[in-house]
């Protein structure tokens, strides 16, 4: 069994526990997520199966969409609402103050790994550090954010409470952000809740649920939730190949791609309709158009 299976991973779960679930109930050994959620966080989450699982590497490069709530003049330690609260601070603050801040952060910035995350230093997670009582120091990472749309804010709360809209490079921690915005602001924030909506072109609209996955499981019908690997690659343009060109493609030969239209570096290769063999790259190699096997996914 092969293919992209779209998960609306509920609140509570961590993602290896969604895809430890789904082992058992597909019954596959290949599979794994493209991409974390904490374990408080909801929302889409793509699990590859199969040889779709050499797809994973291109989930990480997609941006990625999110609807927030943040709850400013509370720090804590996990820069959510898990954690334990290290300072309090009254709040006096408009719209505009805040929306100005949103400016200030829509672009590219230097963004700080929290303690609290998956990320590896010498070897470890920094989680694990971070239940030790340690921290470390961390580099900054350059992240970028699309967009930052603000969906409403309950100034009058004595904790205000900010709901809103972001799409972001690979990489942002969206608790961080929050963090990052409540210092700007000057009374501090955390991360209240957080729902992913989009990874790349798949939408939580398109998801399902674990019920969802669960019956269609007990109908034998698991085919029927799974998206074709391809799908992942739709941005490029797509050739097929003859019996002959096929052959030598597979066994890592050059062949000729004068005849093939695409200008594009990368294209999807096919040898007939829905049967997807893997990614090619064009490339000129004294003044001939040629292909070569770039990933296959045979």
């Amino acid at each position: 069994m092969n293919g992209i299976l779209l998960v609306l991973k509920p609140p509570g779960m961590t993602s290896f526990d969604v895809v430890s679930w789904l082992r058992g109930v597909f019954g596959v050994k290949r599979i794994g997520h493209a991409g974390t959620l904490d374990p408080a966080a909801a929302g889409l989450l793509p699990v590859c199966i199969g040889k779709a699982a050499k797809t994973i590497d291109w989930f990480q490069e997609f941006d990625k969409a999110y609807r927030a709530e943040m709850v400013l003049g509370i720090t804590t330690n996990t820069q959510d609402g898990e954690g334990e609260i290290l300072r309090q601070k009254p709040v006096n603050l408009d719209e505009d103050a805040l929306r100005t801040a949103f400016h200030a952060f829509t672009g590219e910035y230097e963004q700080l790994p929290p303690m609290f995350s998956a990320v590896k230093v010498n070897g470890k997670r920094l989680y694990e550090l971070a239940r030790q009582g340690e921290e470390i120091q961390r580099k900054k990472r350059k992240v970028f954010i699309t967009r930052l749309d603000l969906l409403s804010a309950q100034m009058d709360r004595e904790y205000p409470v900010v709901r809103f809209d972001v799409v972001c490079s690979k990489g942002t921690y969206i608790r961080t952000l929050c963090a990052d915005i409540g210092e700007k602001l000057g009374c501090g924030a955390y991360m209240s809740f957080l729902v992913r909506t989009r990874v790349g072109p798949f939408f939580i609209e398109d998801a399902y649920t674990l019920e969802e996955i669960k019956k269609c499981g007990e109908e034998g019908k698991h085919a029927t939730l799974l998206l074709p690997a391809d799908t992942v690659f739709r941005e490029y343009p797509e050739i097929y190949l003859d019996d002959k060109k096929l052959f030598r493609f597979l066994h890592g030969a050059e062949i000729s791609a004068e005849t093939f239209q695409p200008a594009a570096e990368i294209v999807r290769v096919y040898d007939k309709p829905n049967s997807f063999i893997g990614l090619g790259k064009i490339f000129y190699e004294n003044n001939q158009k040629m292909l070569r096997a770039y990933k296959l996914f045979t």
